[in-house]
C-alpha cells in the first residue's frame, strides 16, 4: 500500500507541506508506504497539447509522452494507492506548478468517449488539501468553491474517488511587521494558526488514514 503526497506549494515546512505531511502520518498510522514530492524542485512545464496520449494505436496512447523531470514521478504514481494533491491559492486557483502537474496526471487518461472516460486501470481515492490567507467568506467572491467543485468532478471521473480539505485565513509570514499588509490583524492571525490550523492538521491526518482503510476494504 502506497500513498504519496504532491506539494504545489514552494514552501517545504509551511503550510500546506505541513498539512501534506499529517496526511501521510496519518496514512502512514494505517500501515502505508508514503512519498512526497515538491514540485518546486523539477524542471517540468504542462501540456503542450501534442494529443500523443490520444493517438490511436500510438506508442503514447494513455500516458504523457512528454520528457522531463516529471516524468519519473508520474511513472511512480501508477503504484499509488492513493494520492494527496496540496497547493495554496494564488490569485483564486492552485499554483500555477499545481495546474501543470495536473494537466499531466489527469489528462493522459481522459477519453473523449461517454462509454470509456478513463484508462486509469484501477480505482483510488485523490485528495486535495487547499491552504489560503483568505477567510472561508471570500471563498465564493473568489469563486473558489466552484475551482474545488470543478477539481473533484474531475478526479472523480478519471480515479474514482475525490474530497478536499481547505484550511483558510493561513498564517503567510513569520513577522507580519516586516511586511505590507496591513489588512491582516497579526494578533488575530497568530490566534489562528495556534487553535485552528492544528484542527486542520487532524484533518489532513484523519484523510492519509481513511484513504488507506478504503483501499484496504476494497
Amino acid at each position: 500500500m502506497k500513498v504519496m503526497a504532491i506539494n504545489g506549494s514552494p514552501r517545504k515546512k509551511w503550510n500546506t507541506a505541513t498539512l501534506l505531511e499529517k496526511a501521510l502520518e496519518g496514512a502512514a498510522s494505517e500501515g502505508a508506504e508514503t512519498e512526497i514530492i515538491h514540485l518546486y524542485d523539477l524542471n517540468f512545464k504542462g501540456c503542450t497539447s501534442c494529443f500523443a496520449c490520444k493517438l490511436r494505436d500510438g506508442k503514447s496512447y494513455g500516458k504523457c509522452a512528454m520528457q522531463d523531470e516529471l516524468t519519473p514521478v508520474l511513472e511512480r504514481l501508477k503504484d499509488a494507492d492513493a494520492v494527496i494533491l496540496g497547493s495554496p491559492i494564488y490569485l483564486g486557483n492552485s499554483t500555477g506548478e499545481m495546474r501543470s502537474f495536473m494537466e499531466r496526471y489527469i489528462f493522459p487518461y481522459l477519453v473523449y468517449s461517454n462509454e470509456l472516460p478513463t484508462l486509469y486501470p484501477k480505482n483510488i481515492p485523490v485528495g486535495f488539501i487547499y491552504t489560503m490567507g483568505v477567510t472561508e467568506e471570500y471563498m465564493d467572491m473568489f469563486g473558489l468553491r466552484k475551482t474545488i467543485e470543478v477539481n473533484e468532478y474531475m478526479t472523480k471521473r478519471i480515479f474514482g474517488d475525490s474530497e478536499s480539505l481547505c484550511s483558510t485565513d493561513t498564517y503567510q509570514f513569520d513577522d507580519y511587521s516586516k511586511y505590507v499588509a496591513d489588512m491582516s490583524d497579526p494578533e488575530e492571525k497568530a490566534k489562528r494558526r495556534k487553535e485552528v490550523f492544528p484542527i486542520d492538521c487532524e484533518k489532513a491526518f484523519e484523510m492519509g488514514a481513511r484513504f488507506v482503510k478504503r483501499q484496504k476494504a476494497l
